[in-house]
């Protein structure tokens, strides 16, 4: 009876507050997670500060070409153009309307070969004019000679006088010059007749047609309707390349030293040439030479005004070499090593990126790219160890 009336609270578990349920705990968390975010956040606005502060690295870019084999026995390169040194424009000496135009762009024309013509009515009736009066001297110069011989028969018999001997001579001698003034106005009238054809100066094919049927041509043309040049041709069998060479390099190229031709039109065909001709003068505005590199042979790719390379030799390029295709190249200087890759390093937002390639063989000072670049890229030349993905840049 008395177990039933024991007080069971005596039984109870009084538990303690656990730690986490302490109210001053759970500010201390907070004030530390709140800390640890700080701590956090300062690094790295460092950080990234920093990389803002930090100075740019000075480089220089070289550009992803195709390099042709005999790159390996260059002493130096140099750009030009394609220049037909027989060039002309075709004008005309005399004054008048284009009647007629008988070529175009692209035609080959020959010597002497009429290319256009002018109207020539007026000069053609002042030829005939001219003929009419040859033929009216002419036809005096017969009875003048007539009346002198009858005179001169009838001096030796007493039966004229000195005065009529002398007379008929003089109208003699008046018609044989007016004989000679009708021949040179004649000639004159032929000259003005032959300039209203404008012929061929030389074999070659006409480049630009300057003037059309119709239009007023003129020696030296002023007015805005007026033409002076009714086409350009020129001898395309004496094309040549006309490259500019720094002064500091025109020491390395010599008269009739071996050259490799490319016009950037076609960039895997190229064309064995030489020296034609050192200008002895130099340009004082680039500081450079013109060169004028001959062609021992090309085809009919190669036209004037074309963009052109060229690569001077130290001893002639294989004629089987020119066959073999051009490789895409960089400086082999700009090819590194990364954590096992072979990479080269592009430009972009000012930064370097790393950009993963293949290489194949060298060519002289260039290292062939099989894969991972196209032609025209540019990328970091003399890539340093400085140089790593993401790092600020700046291209002199």
């Amino acid at each position: 009876m008395d177990s039933q009336n024991a007080d069971l609270n005596s039984l109870r578990i009084h538990r303690k507050p656990q730690f986490d349920d302490a109210p001053g705990n759970k500010k201390l968390y907070t004030r530390l997670a709140i800390g640890l975010l700080l701590i956090i956040v300062a690094g790295a606005a460092f950080f990234f500060l920093r990389g803002l502060a930090a100075p740019a690295i000075d480089v220089r870019l070289a550009t992803a070409a195709w390099t042709s084999p005999s790159q390996s026995n260059a002493v130096l390169n140099a750009s030009g153009y394609v220049v037909a040194q027989r060039k002309a424009s075709v004008a005309s000496k005399g004054t008048g309307r284009l009647m007629a135009l008988n070529f175009v762009e692209g035609d080959r024309v020959r010597k002497n070969e009429i290319i256009a013509q002018l109207e020539d009515s007026d000069i053609r009736a002042q030829l005939d004019q001219a003929t009419a009066n040859l033929k009216l001297s002419e036809a005096e110069l017969k009875d003048a000679q007539t009346t002198l011989d009858r005179v001169r028969t009838l001096l030796d018999k007493q039966l004229a006088t000195q005065a009529e001997f002398d007379a008929a001579e003089a109208r003699y001698q008046r018609v044989l010059a007016s004989i000679d003034v009708a021949k040179a106005l004649v000639r004159g009238a032929e000259v003005a007749m032959e300039n209203t054809l404008i012929r061929a100066p030389f074999d070659g094919t006409v480049l630009t047609k300057n003037a059309d049927v119709g239009e007023m041509v003129v020696p030296m043309a002023a007015s805005v309707g007026s033409r002076a040049a009714v086409v350009t041709i020129a001898d395309m069998t004496s094309l040549q390349v006309e490259a500019d060479v720094s002064e500091s390099n025109i020491e390395r190229i010599s008269p009739n030293q071996d050259c490799e031709i490319s016009v950037d039109a076609y960039p895997d065909k190229r064309y064995q040439g030489f020296v034609a001709k050192i200008v002895p003068t130099a340009d004082r505005a680039k500081a450079t030479v013109m060169v004028k590199v001959g062609f021992r042979s090309y085809d009919s790719r190669v036209l004037p005004e074309m963009s052109a390379k060229v690569l001077f030799l130290t001893k002639a390029s294989d004629p089987n070499s020119l066959e073999e295709k051009p490789k895409l190249t960089v400086p082999a200087t700009a090819v590194v090593e990364r954590n096992g890759r072979t990479v080269v390093y592009r430009v972009l937002n000012n930064k370097a990126v790393e950009v993963p390639v293949t290489t194949g063989a060298s060519v002289g000072s260039f290292l062939e790219i099989t894969s991972g670049l196209e032609p025209g890229e540019k990328v970091i030349d003399k890539a340093g160890e400085e140089i790593t993905d993401g790092v600020k840049v700046k291209v002199l």
